[in-house]
């Protein structure tokens, strides 16, 4: 077996700062999440930026470049940067990041689906700032696109800047999807895929669902053709990363997936939750990968060709 990737995501497009004291959004939060999770264990980490004054997700590139500058020159992680940027962004605002600063790794959203976190509005009772509650309730009416078209586009701006997709499956269909995008030339073999598990309008977070998942793929693509990894949102992120390290998978957690180390028990950090994904691993006799391994089993570039102002 390969030895355990560990990614960190540490502040993502869902959450809203009012939902947790420890939730990171500006530039500096950001980064010390990051790096914090990478000291933990955690071989990658994944990054989006939020508009330091409100918190509000962004694709301002300047943001993005202090953000990945400065983990890069704390850390040796590999850093993931987002594609899915939020639900609400253009095709623009979302590839920018990748042609500019031409990252190791990069997410690729795999199908189109409801994304919906409406229901995050009930925790909120007394908001930070007022674009909070109107952002969470709209995705209740909110279609994710990611379209074949879509996906083509942000293929083509990874392999020309040297980065390798990520391709996030949020259910079943989105294996077909990138069965298809493979056969067509869009996508490149050996693939990464990182199952999510429990997004309202996804496959639901169970243990039977991310076999199904793993069995899927490996039918479709066969063993040694991709690498996989899980996450799933909420509650099922632990439960869920355990099962996944039983099936012999890499694994994801970190504050944008859940804001919980245990019932009613906010994190205080991304790192605590690595820490926690660490513990259980040694109890499997699992080795945790660091972020030169991780680069080797995920075949990256490395971070020579990283485009980066400090």
């Amino acid at each position: 077996m390969n030895k355990l990737v560990i990614t960190a995501a540490v502040t993502g497009a869902t959450h809203v700062p009012s939902l947790s004291p420890y939730f990171p959004y500006t530039p500096q939060q950001i980064i010390d999440d990051a790096v914090g999770a990478a000291e933990a264990g955690a071989a990658v980490v994944h990054v989006h930026a939020r508009d330091p004054k409100d918190g509000r997700p962004t694709s301002d590139i300047r943001l993005f470049q202090e953000i990945i500058g400065s983990i890069s020159n704390r850390c040796d992680a590999v850093i993931c940067v987002t594609t899915g940027g939020s639900t609400a962004m253009s095709l623009e605002e979302r590839v920018k990041p990748i042609g500019i600063l031409k990252p190791e790794l990069a997410s690729l959203n795999s199908g189109s689906l409801n994304f919906a976190f409406h229901l995050l509005t009930e925790k909120l009772k007394s908001p930070k700032f007022d674009w909070e509650i109107p952002y969470l309730s709209a995705t209740e009416d909110l279609i994710f696109a990611n379209t074949f078209m879509k996906i083509k586009v942000f293929a083509k701006a990874m392999y020309e800047a040297g980065t390798k997709p990520e391709l996030e499956v949020y259910d079943v269909g989105m294996i077909n999807n990138i069965k298809h995008l493979v056969d067509v030339g869009a996508l490149q073999t050996p693939l990464y895929m990182q199952f999510v598990l429990g997004i309202l309008g996804g496959i639901p977070a169970t243990a039977e669902n991310l076999v199904f998942l793993v069995e899927t793929a490996r039918k479709t693509f066969g063993d040694g053709n991709f690498v996989w990894s899980c996450c799933a949102a909420g509650k099922a992120q632990l439960p869920i990363v355990c099962v996944g390290m039983c099936q012999g998978g890499n694994v994801r957690v970190g504050l944008e997936d859940s804001l919980y180390i245990g019932p009613g028990q906010l994190a205080k950090s991304s790192g605590e939750q690595v820490s926690a994904v660490i513990r259980i691993a040694k109890e499997l006799s699992l080795e945790v990968a660091t972020p030169e391994e991780a680069r080797h089993i995920l075949g990256l570039k490395g971070k020579v060709d990283v485009s980066v102002v400090v």
